[in-house]
């Protein structure tokens, strides 16, 4: 993360806020400005509701600091830089006290001010330096604060992305995988893109790809649930269109609102890699490369988990017939989504599949980074990849 710009500049167009009911105070403290080094226009106001109106009407341009008097006719005490604070959380605030109220300043900057001056005491250089180091200090605490919301946001999402992408459970050697992620710096948030591969003791391969509704802390860990909901389903023995009634069971119950849904594919690869067993429930179509050709291996489409109530759609699995060797590519809507022109175009389904082919004489590895780097680069001048992208790629040799 770069760091913040913490240069306090101030200049004629800079507003400072004086909230002082006291003609004779404020007379003092606009002398004590004027005569000073800090060039600024000084706005006035007598009473605290007065204060956080002009602070409510400010508040696209920002008013750096406010000089605050406790002694209000509708307010005293430290709840007076509370409400100002609430409502002006960006400005910097330095508390005017009398000569005998050391010990009241010294509790405004517990409660959330950034210095105190004794009205008694002002002089012009004190005065400006007070604002303008209590204008840093406010930078200061809300850069810390940010980095701090941003580490936090960093850890959750590694936490989080180590749920959405775990390490294959592979027995055998009969089929390879390779797989990418990347989540979308669009929103700076996750979405629920997973994907997950195990295989059974009897040989057979399985796979799932799956992408949540929307984007957030929230839809990332729904994403988690249903891929081990998906693993845990399949290693305790079902398969096909059941394991999507079962997660679906698992969304509904999980999700923060009915407006989310999923969309998922499974695969099943059976020992011999001859067939392949493929449920789609409002997922992208499959990418099916052969030697150095590839196309779009079409098949039935449900509808997406959670969009229609249980008993109301029944999945279908459809039948695969495979290469001896080859490849099944299965993927997230990001990948296709992103603006490829100035006009709004998508690369869409049919410009993947002509960027895929123009690739298909690389190596797995290779291939899979050429896809993902590509489709990024056509969308790097339009807004980037819009959402997260998840590509998972099954390779198999058959035996002679």
């Amino acid at each position: 993360m770069p760091a913040p710009d913490l240069r306090v500049e101030m200049d004629a167009s800079s507003t400072i806020l004086l909230v002082e009911d006291d003609d004779g105070d404020a007379l003092l403290v606009e002398e004590t400005l004027r005569d000073g080094d800090l060039t600024v226009r000084l706005n006035r106001a007598r009473s605290l509701a007065e204060a956080l109106g002009m602070l409510e009407r400010t508040a696209r341009t920002r008013t750096p600091c406010v000089l605050l008097d406790l002694h209000l006719p509708d307010a005293r005490g430290l709840d007076v830089v509370q409400q100002v604070l609430a409502t002006a959380p960006d400005a910097a605030v330095v508390v005017l006290t009398g000569l005998a109220e050391e010990g009241v300043g010294l509790s405004a900057v517990a409660a959330g001010a950034q210095d105190y001056l004794m009205k008694g005491s002002l002089d012009p250089m004190v005065l400006a330096r007070s604002i303008r180091y209590a204008v840093q200090r406010r930078q200061i605490e809300q850069a810390a604060v940010a980095l701090e919301a941003s580490r936090m946001q960093a850890r959750e999402n590694a936490r989080l992305e180590r749920g959405l992408l775990p390490s294959p459970l592979l027995e055998g050697g009969s089929v390879k995988v390779y797989s990418r992620y990347e989540p979308s710096r669009a929103s700076g948030l996750l979405s629920g893109d997973f994907f997950d591969v195990v295989e059974k003791a009897d040989g057979t391969v399985h796979a799932v790809i799956g992408d949540v509704s929307g984007h957030g802390p929230d839809e990332a860990a729904l994403g988690v649930c249903l891929r081990v909901a998906w693993r845990s389903f399949t290693l305790a023995g079902v398969t096909g269109t059941t394991v999507c009634r079962l997660m679906q069971r698992v969304l509904v119950a999980e999700r923060t609102g009915t407006e989310i849904f999923a969309t998922v594919t499974t695969v099943e690869l059976p020992p011999g890699l001859t067939k392949a067993k493929v449920v789609r429930a409002g997922h992208p179509p499959l990418m099916l490369r052969q030697n150095a050709e590839v196309r779009m291996a079409e098949t039935t489409v449900g509808p997406a988990l959670g969009m229609l109530p249980d008993g109301a759609f029944d999945w279908h699995e459809d039948v695969l017939d495979l290469p001896p060797d080859g490849a099944l590519a299965l993927f997230t809507d990001g990948l296709f989504e992103g603006r490829i022109s100035t006009d709004g175009r998508r690369l869409g389904e049919e410009g993947l599949l002509a960027l895929a082919s123009a690739c298909a004489d690389r190596g797995a590895e290779e291939f899979v980074s050429a896809v993902m780097s590509e489709t990024r680069a056509l969308s790097a001048d339009h807004g980037g990849h819009g959402d997260d992208v998840a590509l998972l790629y099954l390779e198999w040799s058959r035996q002679k």
